[in-house]
């Protein structure tokens, strides 16, 4: 007896503008119901109380969300200078408060001490697992265990405000894959002397994707009532604002094949292709996007993610 699915089978990329105050998984589930989709998964996740660009994968998306989680970040933070919490965020409980004695040029110049590449130890509040369990669960027991610090680099950090009345400062930041940016600003206030913890956090991009492109729950709840009371199908609406899922794969080669060998690398049958590069590369057939593959030990193209969806993409 066949299974039956639940949901529409789409296939695209949400740019999602998370809200404050619920779980990256908990902002996956409701766009899910709200486009009463099969599957879907998201690309990297924000603290409940962090906002911004949360990327959504539909359908056969979720097979490159692995890209979008391996991409640069770039956020916009706002920091107390003055108190160190627990999490290293406005979430945590106040651990210390000391006073704040720093100048402008010390500020700039503590803060540029962080561009370039280092290494960072992960929050013990991060969603890393140890022996299948995250981080946070440890922390909040209060037991601590040994985190591997990883290779960060951050592109770009620049100083947008400083409130010298309410000791509060506000960043951009541009970064690797992995940084956590309450680290950052905790390792700020350390250099500082006085301590600081994140107040607001807010990812503006994720990758080429603009901030421009998001789009909120409530604005996809409210195009739900519109086709509702137009007795229209919502996905008139929420289908066309889904991205299509190989702009996740832009800083990769691309390779044409025909629609012929378009259909053997569907199947998972290697395929020769002139002058093949190195790596992983886009593979479009006949104008198609038709999944990702690389380079055997014989120099032929194989399959390493094919779609199995016969239908266009979302434009």
């Amino acid at each position: 007896m066949a299974r039956r699915t639940k949901g529409r089978a789409i296939d695209g990329i949400l740019l999602l503008n998370k809200p404050q105050g619920i779980s990256s998984n908990k902002a996956l589930q409701q766009a899910k119901g709200i486009y009463f989709a099969q599957k879907a998964g998201h690309t990297g996740a924000l603290d409940p109380l962090a906002t911004g660009m949360l990327p959504i994968c539909f359908g056969e998306a979720t097979k490159f969300t692995q890209f979008l989680l391996d991409t640069d970040k770039t956020y916009v933070v706002r920091a107390q200078l003055g108190e160190r919490t627990t999490t290293s965020d406005s979430d945590g409980e106040i651990v210390e408060t000391r006073p704040v004695n720093v100048t402008l040029e010390q500020l700039e110049q503590e803060i540029a001490s962080f561009l370039g590449e280092s290494d960072q130890y992960p929050s013990m509040y991060s969603a890393l697992k140890y022996q299948g369990q995250p981080l946070y669960k440890y922390a909040r027991e209060g037991i601590e265990v040994p985190r591997k610090c990883r290779k960060i680099n951050v592109y770009r950090i620049t100083l947008d405000e400083y409130d010298e009345q309410t000791q509060q400062i506000q960043m951009t930041v541009h970064v690797s894959k992995g940084t956590y940016i309450r680290t950052i600003v905790d390792d700020l206030g350390e250099k500082l002397g006085c301590g600081a913890h994140v107040i607001m956090l807010h990812r503006s991009e994720v990758g080429h994707y603009p901030s421009d492109k998001m789009i909120t729950l409530v604005e996809l709840e409210a195009l739900l009532e519109k086709a509702k009371a137009e007795e229209i199908a919502p996905s008139t609406y929420l289908d066309e604002l889904l991205l299509p899922m190989d702009t996740a794969l832009v800083d990769l080669s691309v390779v044409d094949i025909s629609a012929e060998q378009g259909v053997a690398f569907g199947h998972g049958q290697t395929v020769t292709v002139e002058n093949l590069p190195d790596g992983i590369v886009k593979v479009v057939a006949d104008g198609k996007f038709v999944g990702i593959g690389e380079r055997n030990p014989q120099g032929l193209l194989k399959a390493k993610r094919a779609l199995s969806s016969a239908q266009p993409e979302s434009q």
